[in-house]
């Protein structure tokens, strides 16, 4: 993890200091700031590559910031921080693109394991970049590197997690994939009770695809088991 830099958005300077402490232990560079605009301002201005996100802070929520990001095509890994008996909280932040979460009060060794992963799948995001190649299928062009994709020559917006599940979906047609594996293969997690947090993002994308090509059904609903991408559909790796 050394050479990383991370950003801690946490209105509790003791929380604060704990985590800049254990993130510097492992060489990593970071910052703590207390403030949700601050915060945005700082996400804004320099490269991180993970931030740690309190949801309850002064001036603009985590919840906020997430969505602010989200709609600006920043793809940056967001770790959650959120109160234990919160639940609503939770589910929203991975509705509007968080990758991990992790309750108060918490382990100091559990918040370090999930910065690894995320850390991790930032490094493997971008080896798997460098030596991509675009998909075609159907009429979606999918350009991993760039994160970019088109229907019918035309570029249609979508978040992360909508970009994450697509590619997912396309580079496997005819697989069945039920809901926890596609929270523990998407996400980066398998917990049980989160499987509508999948089903609002497949809504979403499907709803996205459609619009763009109304004619295809991309993803299709395996009923009591999960999704499946179309497999009458070709597939073609282009380089």
């Amino acid at each position: 993890m050394e050479g990383k830099r991370v950003l801690v958005v946490e209105d509790e300077p003791d929380i604060g200091r704990l985590l800049i402490m254990h993130l510097k232990d492992r060489g990593i560079d970071c910052q703590h700031v207390q403030d949700g605009r601050r915060a945005l301002v700082e996400l804004r201005r320099a490269h991180w590559d993970l931030v740690i996100l309190d949801l309850r802070l002064n001036g603009v929520d985590g919840l906020e910031i997430c969505r602010t990001l989200r709609q600006e095509g920043n793809a940056l890994p967001v770790l959650m921080l959120t109160a234990k008996s919160s639940e609503l909280d939770r589910v929203l932040g991975l509705e509007i693109g968080a990758d991990d979460y992790v309750t108060k009060p918490f382990s100091v060794v559990e918040v370090m394991a999930r910065v690894h992963a995320l850390l991790r799948r930032v490094d493997l995001d971008r080896q798997k970049a460098n030596g991509s190649a675009s998909l075609r299928i159907g009429n979606i062009w999918i350009d991993e590197a760039r994160r970019r994709v088109e229907v019918h020559s035309k570029t249609i917006e979508l978040t992360p997690k909508e970009f994450d599940l697509l590619l997912f979906f396309a580079c496997a047609p005819g697989q069945v994939f039920k809901r926890v594996q596609l929270l523990d293969q998407v996400w980066g997690f398998g917990y049980e009770g989160y499987e509508h947090t999948v089903n609002s993002h497949i809504n979403r994308l499907r709803s996205k695809l459609a619009q763009a090509d109304g004619d295809i059904e991309y993803i299709i609903t395996v009923w009591g088991v999960g999704y499946k991408f179309n497999d009458t559909l070709s597939l073609e790796h282009v380089a």
